[in-house]
């Protein structure tokens, strides 16, 4: 790449970082120096140490991708929850754990267990789900009526609001051309609540 002042080259080392955070895959060092071309990983690490001293980047002691986003002020820094995969908003489907990265949450908001979930499926747009949308899911085995939740029905995931109707499980989409889902109990285990709902433009 060709030169440019310090402080505009460590801008942009900044914005990517940053970008690449929010989107939950924190790079490595030589992901830096190969996105901007540097001629070894020791100016991308200059860099980022700079951007840690500055306060723009904090980092984890021994973490291949320890780079973070500091905490806010008087605040904590953001919990990495693991994105694993997809989960259908629609008709049941396999469900199948595959780590596609990690989504940063305020450390105020993660209590619990929490992971992540890309949705596929237009099941749940009544609720302001929509297909792509990521769901943050605080794993739980209960759940409240009007809750809306990622289920397992038999070895495929969805979902769906839960309602429990004269003692009997039932799985509600938010949109009226899809069915409710009656899961027989024996085959019935709740994974999560979703808590909140993540979109990117």
């Amino acid at each position: 790449m060709g030169r440019t002042p310090a402080g505009e080259t460590r801008d942009r080392v900044f914005r990517f970082v940053r970008e690449r955070l929010l989107g939950g895959l924190p790079p490595t060092v030589r992901e830096v120096q190969r996105a901007f071309e540097f001629r070894s990983p020791q100016t991308a690490r200059e860099h980022l140490e700079g951007l840690v001293r500055e306060g723009r980047l904090g980092k984890e002691a021994g973490k291949a991708r320890g780079y973070r986003l500091p905490a806010r002020a008087g605040g904590r820094p953001p919990v990495l929850v693991p994105l694993l995969g997809r989960v259908p908003a629609g008709p049941a489907d396999t469900a199948v754990e595959d780590l596609e990265g990690y989504v940063p949450v305020e450390a105020g908001r993660a209590s619990g267990e929490l992971f992540g979930l890309r949705v596929r499926g237009e099941s749940m747009t009544g609720a302001g789900i929509l297909p792509g949308d990521i769901v943050i899911v605080r794993r739980q085995a209960r759940a409240e009526s009007g809750d809306v939740v990622v289920a397992l029905v038999g070895d495929e995931a969805t979902v769906k609001r839960f309602e429990l109707r004269r003692g009997r499980i039932e799985l509600h989409p938010a949109n009226p051309a899809f069915q409710p889902i009656l899961p027989d109990p024996a085959a019935f285990a709740l994974l999560g609540k979703v808590v909140e709902v993540r979109r990117y433009l």
